[in-house]
């Protein structure tokens, strides 16, 4: 590798622990990343999880660093204490891949991308702590403050900040750049031996993914089918479960904790559609997954998951019970033009290919590297 490639930094801490959400989305882009004639430094407050470490590619342009001499604590070091080594490893520009940089990175004089997913503790506060929400509008503040410059992941998203970055934010501040997903769910060829018919719904299993309006829809389909989510088990699961059993759904609700990422495409595979009924989200990466798994989608209006799932997955208000079951009673294995929409959703999702998505974040290292 030439020492006059590019050296990149990017904020790793979510790539070597997240399993899900901003971790895949660091990992597939720096994997993508990797071929392009750049030397990536990963930086993380410490190794993180092996099986995701072992996730990125190893290549000789793609490093992982951790704290050096006295550790400081692993919050205080990726927002503050990073910077000197930053300056010390001669990195040109650092990308902050899940919405924050560290403060004081622009007086160092060290280019600075960050990429917000979304401001949904904003646009919709209810769903998180009080606390939890000022800590976050804080470091969004100090973030588009810090940033050379922002990209967003969905137009959704690009209009909030917009909305309530105030003068720090002007629209040529923004790239939009949608994520990819990871190639292993580039297939519809799963092998997959299952008797059982059911519903996927995949992600945080919380009051914002609205999952209820999918286990109140299941009286209404057959009785074969069931609904199986995917998910760390929080309060809000224990909530879905006693629904179930008060009103004899118990049996055809399956929650799963600890899925791998190799068993996590095997899952889509064999459902007979995807359900993602969320309030509100950034984007929607598993609807994305599951396209490419060749299952049909069933999602909610309001806003960005139009954006992921394209004109040909079908949507529904978050409130909408008869509407949710209609919708998946037509994305069934047998329903009418359900192979149809799944080969134009197909179609639709090669936008948000690795290699494209990739290549529109180099143009903007580049007119970055250049610019300053």
């Amino acid at each position: 590798m030439s020492n006059s490639n590019p050296i990149i930094g990017f904020d790793a801490k979510r790539i070597v622990r997240n399993g899900t959400g901003l971790g895949s989305y660091g990992r597939t882009l720096v994997n993508d990343l990797a071929q392009f004639p750049l030397q990536l430094r990963l930086y993380a407050p410490d190794e993180g999880r092996p099986d995701l470490r072992n996730q990125i590619v190893q290549t000789n342009n793609v490093s992982l660093h951790t704290p050096q001499g006295a550790r400081l604590g692993g919050a205080f070091w990726r927002s503050y204490g990073i910077v000197k080594e930053l300056k010390r490893d001669g990195v040109q520009l650092y990308h902050g891949l899940s919405g924050e940089l560290p403060w004081g990175i622009r007086r160092s004089g060290i280019k600075t991308v960050v990429t917000i997913h979304d401001l949904i503790f904003l646009r919709h506060p209810e769903f998180y702590n009080p606390i939890d929400v000022k800590i976050y509008t804080w470091k969004f503040r100090q973030t588009i403050k810090e940033a050379r410059h922002i990209i967003a992941i969905s137009e959704c998203t690009k209009r909030d900040i917009l909305e309530y970055g105030g003068p720090d934010v002007s629209e040529d501040k923004i790239t939009l750049i949608y994520q990819s997903c990871s190639p292993r769910f580039n297939t519809r060829d799963v092998n997959v031996k299952n008797d059982s018919r059911y519903i996927l719904s995949v992600g945080s299993i919380e009051p914002r993914k609205n999952t209820l309006l999918a286990l109140k829809a299941l009286p209404y389909l057959p009785t074969d089918i069931s609904l199986v989510l995917v998910g760390r088990h929080t309060k809000y699961t224990d909530e879905l479960i006693a629904y179930a059993k008060a009103h004899q759904l118990e049996h055809r609700l399956k929650v799963l904790h600890g899925v791998s990422d190799e068993q996590l495409p095997a899952l889509y595979a064999g459902a007979e559609c995807f359900v993602y009924p969320s309030v509100y989200e950034g984007f929607g990466i598993p609807i994305i997954e599951a396209v490419s798994c060749g299952l049909p989608v069933v999602a909610c209006t309001g806003s960005c998951l139009e954006e992921a799932g394209g004109p040909d997955s079908l949507y529904v208000a978050p409130d909408d019970v008869l509407g949710m079951a209609d919708a998946i009673r037509r994305s069934l294995k047998g329903a009418e033009g359900r192979e149809q929409r799944i080969q134009a959703s197909m179609d639709y999702i090669r936008r948000f290919s690795g290699n494209d998505v990739a290549a529109q974040v180099v143009e903007v290292y580049n007119k970055l590297l250049l610019k300053y």
